[in-house]
């Protein structure tokens, strides 16, 4: 997984498609039986997430700026009511912990894949945001982008955020082996492919200034035991409870790179990897997260630069954070 990601994220920035272990067989399987996968899951109802725009919070103060990039996820897809959205819920969480109201704009699209991130941005640039929250990766899958593609226009976007001074908060691309419609060998397949990307995001992401949090199989586990409720009507998008999830999985990284949650303090060993590996690793943890660190003040080491890999918890004291 390190040397994949390594490679795709390499071809990025060079200006390549990037290279899977997949090859050209399984893009002939996943365009088969992501045909009969459709099938199944058919169309959610509605093709965006209710209009989730505007000011939450119930506190005085300037508000704090945040904007939500990407895809269906990113939009609340599938719900009807804008409170069970991952932007609204990220949003509420951070003005409880800010003591402050937040601006939200959201500007993601059903749909989009890496590639449309740059219009997104065009979009929010003007609102001079504070954080910007981005999950994608799915299309880029289902859309067969070559990696090496999908990761270029991820880490051109981050670094669009960063040059206005946003901080820029990642949910990678999750696994899209636990959705019910999708067959094996398919399922075996949209796995591998998916931790790839994720990996490769990570890479470089943390490498244009922002920080990760691994979606993986987050799901993964309630989604076997509980499907009809962790699932949408599509058997594809997360409801209600499944977008919460992915949210609180999200909001405490959110509110670390806003200064609001004390950063852990790296030593050499647990929690301290070169970036290749700590990319590895968090793609096969859901919950992770990967920002950019320095050891002995250095941002570089023998293998590369030094990333802190930890799992943070909303119901942790600060003081344990």
């Amino acid at each position: 997984m390190a040397r994949a990601a390594r490679r795709i994220a390499t071809a990025a920035a060079l200006g390549g498609g990037g290279l899977t272990a997949l090859g050209a067989t399984a893009y002939g399987l996943l365009i088969a039986e992501g045909l009969l996968a459709r099938k199944a899951i058919g169309r959610p109802h509605g093709l965006d997430g209710p209009h989730s725009d505007g000011v939450y919070g119930d506190f005085d103060g300037p508000p704090i700026r945040m904007t939500m990039l990407g895809d269906s996820t990113s939009v609340g897809l599938g719900m009807t009511e804008a409170s069970r959205t991952p932007a609204v819920m990220i949003a509420g969480g951070l003005s409880a912990v800010a003591e402050r109201p937040v601006q939200l704009t959201v500007v993601g699209k059903s749909g989009a894949p890496s590639a449309e991130l740059g219009e997104q941005v065009d979009r929010v640039l003007e609102t001079k945001p504070d954080i910007a929250v981005i999950f994608v990766g799915a299309n880029d899958i289902i859309t067969q982008t070559p990696p090496g593609v999908a990761v270029r226009h991820l880490t051109k976007a981050v670094r669009r955020l960063r040059e206005v001074g946003a901080e820029v908060v990642v949910g990678t691309c999750p696994d899209l082996g636990t959705v019910r419609p999708i067959a094996q060998p398919l399922r075996w397949v949209t796995r591998r492919w998916s931790r790839q990307l994720a990996a490769a995001q990570t890479v470089a992401v943390v490498d244009a200034g922002g920080r990760t949090v691994a979606f993986a199989d987050l799901l993964g586990p309630e989604f076997e035991t509980n499907p009809t409720e962790m699932f949408g009507p599509d058997r594809f998008h997360p409801s209600d409870r499944g977008y919460a999830q992915a949210a609180y999985a999200v909001l405490p990284s959110v509110c670390a790179a806003l200064g609001l949650w004390p950063e852990p303090r790296p030593e050499h060993g647990e929690g301290l990897q070169p970036i290749y590996l700590a990319a590895a690793t968090a793609a096969e943890e859901p919950g992770t997260e990967v920002s950019a660190t320095r050891v002995d003040g250095r941002a570089t080491g023998p293998h590369g630069k030094w990333a802190a890999l930890f799992r943070r918890r909303l119901g942790e004291s600060l003081n344990d954070a």
